[in-house]
């Protein structure tokens, strides 16, 4: 071969004689035998495995009342909604699995279950579906591979040697109360007699952007049977609207669930507390911080809701700090944002800004307070039957009297307050509540007089979470405000009888925050 070939084939190997495909490559580092006797020694001798049915989990009925809710809404269309595949973080080294909120909402799989299932509801003749609905769901998934394949020890994303044991169909079946099939199936139950609903054919609506797989192969079959595709997309986008508006209401497990999430949470504070003397002494005290939260989460819940904000001084400045690579100084607020995930997905979304030597200054209490104020006006606001939006302008309307007794507001304070105005926003420029749910912006595709100027009603699940952010190089504050950055966040339920603090066991006002930390220092001898 002459140094011209030799080139060549370096260049494109999957050219030459000895070339091998580019998504073989991740397996050179293996030397796995192939051999018929190996496999055949690999398949041997194996306890058989449980075939033992669990009990029906406890969210299964709640689950099939939501598919019955979905269902009303989409008689005769046949309804798919993805968990998703696996996310890569780099290379051959997946994300920790999580299915997307709307297909765990609808199934009540929660951890790690299922990668890449689907569940499709199957439209049929009105009133003769599951519960007296119009469809009869099934939930498509990857059968575990048995002892006698290759799978079982050769693929490290579903084998279960090396991801460990993985329930059946009939036992996932049995836990859901659910139909279940192999996903090999999935192709055609989402395709048959698929088409144009006018001329006979069987309307799909697909949760989007899930699972490409899945969208692949819908709009393949819409193509290929004339279905307008500009006009599927819009129905996609209402199913995914009506998702995002099933979770707006909480039943009585999810709110269970997320009264679970807030007390992991809470016992995350705590070890934050313990952490601090230790924080202070690490160059980046904000990882020692974040660290300890996260140690909480996985050991009472299955991860975090979201990544941890642990910003110490300055950094508390900017609203989502997440590389939390700086100091942790006695004499500076930490600011920490931070929600456990339960097991069920449910996540809270708690925040306290902390004096980091136990102690706030004069000033630090100053703006704490205020902070503290218009959360309270807030949770007042937060009445069944009045707007979601009125808790934003009940918190803000005192931030922004704060700012104008200080001398801040450039312009009246009735001009600030105005929608032409809201200068105050350049110290408090978020809003002040979001829903909470499985997704910690829990209902975001919810139609907006569903959300912003949706009413409150028993059972919807929000935060409240004012705060006032001074940058350290903001001139338009006076010195000894700048580099101060303050927020407090409630987890919020929504009675009958008016709003909960689901995170009231966390201290709030400047006195209980210092005797709280004082309590468990002394406790520990710090």
């Amino acid at each position: 071969m002459s140094p011209d070939d030799t080139a060549s084939a370096a260049l494109n190997p999957t050219d030459s004689p000895e070339g091998q495909p580019l998504s073989d490559r991740n397996d050179n580092r293996s030397q796995r035998p192939d051999s018929e006797a190996f496999k055949a020694f690999m398949a041997s001798n194996w306890a058989p495995a449980s075939e033992d049915l669990p009990a029906t989990s406890p969210v299964a009925p709640h689950a099939a009342r939501r598919r019955r809710a979905l269902s009303d809404r989409f008689p005769g269309e046949r309804i798919v909604i993805p968990a998703g595949p696996f996310k890569v973080r780099s290379n051959d080294t997946d994300y920790r699995y999580r299915p997307h909120s709307g297909f765990a909402h609808l199934t009540g799989l929660g951890l790690d279950h299922e990668p890449d299932a689907v569940l499709v509801l199957e439209p049929v003749e009105q009133g003769t579906g599951d519960d007296g609905g119009n469809h009869t769901a099934t939930l498509y998934f990857r059968e575990a591979a048995g002892r006698d394949s290759d799978e079982f020890y050769a693929n490290a994303r579903y084998g279960e040697f090396w991801i460990g044991r993985r329930l059946s169909m009939a036992q996932i079946g049995a836990q859901l109360a659910l139909r279940t099939a192999d996903l090999a199936g999935l192709e055609v139950a989402i395709t048959k007699d698929a088409g144009v609903m006018e001329i006979g054919g069987v309307g799909i609506r697909l949760l989007r952007e899930v699972d490409f797989n899945a969208d692949a192969l819908v709009d393949t079959s819409r193509i290929n049977t004339g279905v307008d595709l500009e006009k599927a997309d819009a129905l996609d986008a209402v199913l995914a609207e009506v998702l995002s508006e099933l979770r707006l209401v909480k039943d009585a497990w999810e709110i269970e669930q997320m009264e679970a999430a807030v007390a992991a949470t809470v016992e995350g504070f705590h070890e934050v507390v313990r952490t601090l003397p230790r924080a202070i002494t690490h160059p980046r005290g904000e990882r020692v911080v974040e660290g300890a939260f996260f140690t909480r989460a996985r050991e009472e819940g299955n991860d975090l809701g979201y990544d941890t904000i642990a910003a110490s001084g300055n950094n508390a400045t900017t609203l989502h700090w997440i590389r939390n690579t700086g100091h942790v100084r006695a004499g500076d607020l930490i600011l920490l944002d931070a929600g456990v995930e339960a097991e069920s997905l449910y996540t809270a979304d708690i925040t306290r800004t902390l004096p980091v030597n136990g102690r706030y200054t004069d000033v630090q209490r100053k703006i704490y307070q205020a902070v503290l104020d218009a959360a309270d006006a807030g949770f007042a606001a937060a009445q069944p039957g009045r707007k979601f939006r009125e808790i934003h302008l009940a918190a803000v309307t005192v931030l922004a009297e704060n700012l104008d007794s200080w001398g801040l507001l450039p312009v009246p304070l009735e001009e600030a307050l105005t929608p032409e105005g809201q200068h105050h926003r350049r110290w408090m420029p978020h809003g002040t509540s979001h829903h909470l749910g499985m997704d910690v912006h829990d209902c975001a595709q919810a139609k907006r007089e569903l959300y912003l100027d949706g009413v409150l009603t028993e059972g919807m699940v929000f935060t409240i979470e004012p705060g006032l952010y001074f940058k350290a190089e903001d001139l338009a504050v006076p010195e000894e405000y700048r580099g101060i950055g303050v927020r407090i966040e409630d987890d919020i339920l929504m009675t009958a009888d008016g709003p909960v603090n689901l995170s009231a066991a966390l201290p709030r006002t400047p006195g209980d925050v210092e005797d709280w930390m004082g309590g468990i220092w002394g406790s520990t001898g710090e």
